[in-house]
C-alpha cells in the first residue's frame, strides 16, 4: 500500500497536476479534498468532468464518477455487497476506495484519454422502439448510425496514418512540389489575363462568366432542394396511404354495424390483444431485458486473459459434471410422479409453442392484408386516373358530331 501511495504522490506532483504533495500531506487529506483530487485526475482524462465537487450533490458526484469508471472498464467489486460498499466509499471519499482508483488511473492516463474521447462519439443514444415507428425519427436514427460507423472508419484511417511514420523529408518534398505547381498555375493565369486583355469587350465577357458560375452553383443548390422535396413528398405519401387504409377499415367497420358482428369482432380483438399484452410481449420484453443486462455486465467487465478464461472453462466443466450426476441420480430414482409431471410440462410447452405460432401467423396475416389493401388502393387510384383521362374534350365532341 505504501508503494501505491508513493507512486500516486509522484504522479500528482508531475505535469499537468503539480499538486506538491508528500506522503504525509497526501495521507492527511480530508475526504472532500481527496474526492476533488480524484475529480481533477478524471478531468485530465475527460475535460467534461472539470467541476468543483462542492457545487454538486454527493449522490450526483458518485453517479457521475461511477458511470465514467464503468465506461473506462475499471474492475468493480464482484458481488452486490462489495459494489454497494464501493458506491458508499465513493460518496464518502474513503481512502481504501479512492487510492486504488487513483493508482489505476495514473498508470494508464494516455490510454484512458483516448477511450474517453472515443466514448463521446461511439456511445450510441438509446431510442425507444415506439419512437422509431415514426419515419422521420427512424430515418434520422439511421443517419446517426451511419455517421457513427463513418467516424469509426475515419478514426482507424487516422490512427493508421499516424502510425505509418511519414518522414519530414517526404513532407518537405511534397510541399516544394506543390509550391512549384502553384507557381506554374500563377504564370498560366497571368498569360491568360494578357490574352484576355487584347480581346475587345473583355470586361463584359468576364462578367458573363461570373454570372454563369453563380447560376451553375444555384442550379446545384436547386437540384439538392428538389431531391429533398421528393424525399419529403415520398414520406408524406406513405403517411397518406396509411391514413387511407385506416379510414377504409373504419368505413368497413361502420358498414357492418350489426351488434352481433361488432361484438364478435371486438371479442376477438380483445382476446388477441390480451394474449399479446399479458403473455407474448412481456416474455419477449423480459428476454430482451435480460439480454441487455447480460451485455451491459459483459461491457463493464475488464478484458480477460488466457488464465481467467481457463479458470472459467474449468468451472464450466465442473458444473456440467455435477449436472450429469444429478440427471443420473434422477433417472435411477425413476419416480412415476416425476414422469407424469414431465409429461404435463412437455404438453404445456407444446401448447404454448403452438399458441405463439398461431399468434405470429395471425400477425403476419394482418400485415399481409394491410399490404394487399395498400396495393388495392393504389390500383383503384390508377383506375380513377385512367377514367378521368378518357373524358372526351369539347373539340373532340364537335369533331365526332361532324363525322
Amino acid at each position: 500500500m505504501s508503494e501505491q501511495i508513493k507512486y500516486i504522490v509522484e504522479q500528482l506532483n508531475k505535469e499537468p497536476f503539480k499538486k506538491n504533495f508528500n506522503l504525509i500531506t497526501f495521507d492527511s487529506l480530508e475526504p472532500m479534498q481527496l474526492l476533488q483530487v480524484l475529480n481533477d485526475v478524471l478531468a485530465e482524462i475527460d475535460p467534461k468532468q472539470s467541476i468543483d465537487i462542492r457545487e454538486e450533490m454527493p449522490d450526483q458526484t458518485a453517479k457521475r464518477m461511477f458511470g465514467l469508471l464503468g465506461m473506462m472498464k475499471y474492475k468493480l467489486p464482484g458481488n452486490n455487497t462489495d459494489t454497494s460498499s464501493f458506491r458508499q466509499g465513493l460518496v464518502t471519499g474513503s481512502k481504501p476506495v479512492i487510492h486504488p482508483i487513483l493508482y489505476w488511473l495514473l498508470q494508464r492516463t494516455n490510454e484512458l484519454k483516448k477511450r474517453a474521447y472515443l466514448a463521446r462519439f461511439l456511445m450510441k443514444l438509446e431510442v425507444p422502439g415506439e419512437f422509431l415507428q415514426d419515419d422521420v425519427v427512424a430515418d434520422t436514427y439511421h443517419q446517426y448510425g451511419e455517421l457513427v460507423e463513418g467516424f469509426k472508419t475515419l478514426h482507424k484511417e487516422c490512427e493508421h496514418l499516424r502510425s505509418s511514420g511519414f518522414s519530414t523529408a517526404e513532407i518537405r518534398r511534397d510541399i516544394s512540389a506543390m509550391e512549384e505547381e502553384k507557381d506554374q498555375l500563377v504564370k498560366r493565369v497571368e498569360r491568360l489575363k494578357k490574352r484576355v486583355e487584347t480581346v475587345s469587350n473583355n470586361q463584359r465577357m468576364l462578367e458573363l462568366a461570373r454570372q454563369l458560375r453563380v447560376e451553375k452553383e444555384r442550379e446545384l443548390s436547386l437540384a439538392q432542394q428538389k431531391q429533398e422535396q421528393k424525399k419529403q413528398l415520398f414520406l408524406a405519401e406513405q403517411r397518406l396511404q396509411r391514413s387511407q387504409l385506416q379510414l377504409k377499415d373504419l368505413r368497413q367497420a361502420a358498414a357492418d354495424a350489426k351488434p352481433e358482428s361488432l361484438m364478435k369482432r371486438l371479442e376477438e380483438e380483445i382476446k388477441f390483444n390480451t394474449y399479446m399484452g399479458t403473455d407474448k410481449l412481456p416474455k419477449e420484453l423480459e428476454s430482451k431485458t435480460s439480454a441487455v443486462q447480460y451485455l451491459q455486465k459483459v461491457v463493464l467487465e475488464p478484458a480477460m486473459g488466457h488464465a481467467e478464461i481457463g479458470e472459467l472453462e474449468d468451472k464450466i466443466r465442473e458444473i456440467n459434471i455435477t449436472i450429469n450426476q444429478l440427471i443420473e441420480k434422477r433417472m435411477m430414482r425413476n419416480d412415476p410422479m416425476d414422469d407424469k409431471l414431465s409429461l404435463f410440462r412437455q404438453q404445456a410447452s407444446i401448447i404454448a409453442r403452438k399458441k405463439e405460432a398461431k399468434a405470429e401467423e395471425l400477425q403476419e396475416a394482418r400485415e399481409e392484408m394491410a399490404s394487399m389493401d395498400k396495393v388495392l388502393t393504389e390500383k383503384s387510384s390508377r383506375v380513377r386516373d385512367l377514367d378521368s383521362n378518357e373524358v372526351v374534350q369539347g373539340d373532340e365532341v364537335g369533331t365526332r358530331i361532324c363525322i
